[in-house]
């Protein structure tokens, strides 16, 4: 009789490993490894169970595992995985003295050993003048030739070694040189694994199905088959990402006019987002706060919103009202206190007219390019963050598409955006 597969625990993935990730987990400690992965299918649970097992079987004092991934909650998000399988499995190991207890960016072991988690930067400047065995890359496909510059040195005195992991962002940058990546992808001193999300147990066929109705072709070979697909482009590049994402958060006291802009989540994986945008007398728009909040029940949600107006007094609310939202949205508008300033703004399509024509155009597009067109004109500044960089670094639109793998922050900042301007009062978006 067959062996049936032990159930998938979300908090205990290792009772549960795929054949891939024990293979990777427990293989040598010296190996470079390239894991090219659809999305979700343990890449990042299988890197940091082997960050533990390196340093508790492998390593020796003064030998460190360095965790980087594009931004800080990633790489602790990672950190946090090893921590919970080193304390269920090798708690005894794990150093707790005054001096090298665990914080949200390392964990010590008693052996002298360690696991150091940052995020990467734009440059990795801040990894300078590190020693590391085991550097570990996460989301390796984003990250800049600047980055990879700055690191790859950390491993040369103690012949350290590289594990790389990413879903795919195309072969080659804009001057069509190819990314470090991709050339991890042809280096044969690899170990390649590769996954895609059709072999993954825990994506079920229904999910996979509705996705590729949904994205197209393109976007469901990269997201979930894991293919380098240069096709496909970006709306926001670098150069004009590091241009308006050059804000700071400061303490508002001003009475210019805010708007709000939520991206709803649910109780899983994703992650509710919440943009405040100011608009200047000057007409200018200025982007106030992100604030992120994981697993939230609607009634969280709409809790939340309130406490925000009643700090920012917003002139409106924008919340995308399909799937989750719409609970979010009824109770907004049952509130006195929003409900005349609440708007559904979701990605059905919509119809427009352009020379006495008619045609059917997605509002979620409209607003994309709203954010683009206000980007391009410098009349919009975004927080200089990580976390809203990384976003937008993410969209990426095909055959009228846009979809991102890091979309939340950019589908709230794209509402509040889209209220500041629907008054015409800075109205340069033309369709």
């Amino acid at each position: 009789m067959k062996k049936e597969a032990p159930i998938y625990d979300f908090n205990r993935p290792w009772l549960s490993l795929d054949p891939w990730q024990e293979e990777y987990i427990f293989d040598k400690e010296d190996q470079d490894n390239f894991l090219l992965t659809g999305r979700q299918v343990g890449k990042t649970t299988a890197m940091s169970l082997r960050a533990v097992e390196l340093c508790i079987n492998y390593y020796k004092k003064g030998e460190f595992v360095l965790i980087n991934s594009i931004t800080e909650k990633q790489a602790k998000h990672l950190l946090l995985k090893s921590k919970i399988y080193a304390e269920t499995k090798y708690y005894r190991y794990i150093d707790y003295s005054k001096e090298n207890k665990p914080t949200m960016h390392r964990i010590m072991f008693k052996n002298g050993t360690g696991i150091l988690c940052y995020a990467a930067g734009e440059e990795g400047e801040g990894q300078r003048g590190l020693t590391i065995k085991k550097l570990m890359v996460d989301e390796g496909s984003r990250m800049s030739e600047e980055y990879f510059i700055a690191a790859m040195p950390m491993l040369s005195v103690i012949q350290g070694s590289l594990d790389i992991a990413s879903t795919p962002a195309g072969k080659s940058h804009k001057d069509g040189t190819e990314k470090f990546f991709y050339k991890c992808s042809k280096d044969q001193s690899f170990k390649n694994y590769f996954v895609n999300g059709e072999d993954c147990p825990r994506h079920s066929k229904e999910f996979l199905l509705k996705q590729k109705e949904r994205i197209t072709k393109l976007a469901y070979a990269q997201e979930y088959l894991a293919v380098f697909t240069d096709e496909l482009k970006r709306i926001f590049d670098d150069d004009l990402i590091k241009k308006i994402c050059t804000g700071e958060r400061i303490d508002i006291k001003n009475t210019n006019t805010k708007y709000l802009g939520v991206d709803v989540a649910g109780m899983g994986e994703d992650e509710c987002t919440y943009e405040v945008i100011e608009k200047t007398p000057a007409k200018r728009l200025i982007q106030r706060d992100n604030i992120i909040e994981k697993r939230n029940y609607t009634t969280e949600t709409t809790k939340r919103i309130l406490i925000l107006d009643k700090a920012y007094n917003f002139k409106l609310i924008g919340v995308d009202d399909g799937g989750v939202g719409f609970g979010v949205f009824s109770e907004l508008m049952k509130d006195d206190q929003t409900k005349r300033k609440t708007e559904a703004l979701n990605n059905s399509s919509r119809e427009t007219e352009y020379d006495g024509t008619k045609s059917k155009k997605l509002l979620k597009e409209e607003m994309y390019f709203n954010l683009l067109s206000l980007m391009e004109n410098n009349q919009i500044t975004l927080l200089d963050d990580d976390e809203v960089i990384n976003s937008l670094s993410s969209i990426q639109h095909d055959d009228g598409k846009i979809f991102g793998a890091y979309s939340h922050i950019a589908e709230g900042i794209i509402r509040a955006v889209w209220l500041a301007t629907k008054d015409k009062t800075l109205n340069i978006y033309i369709y």
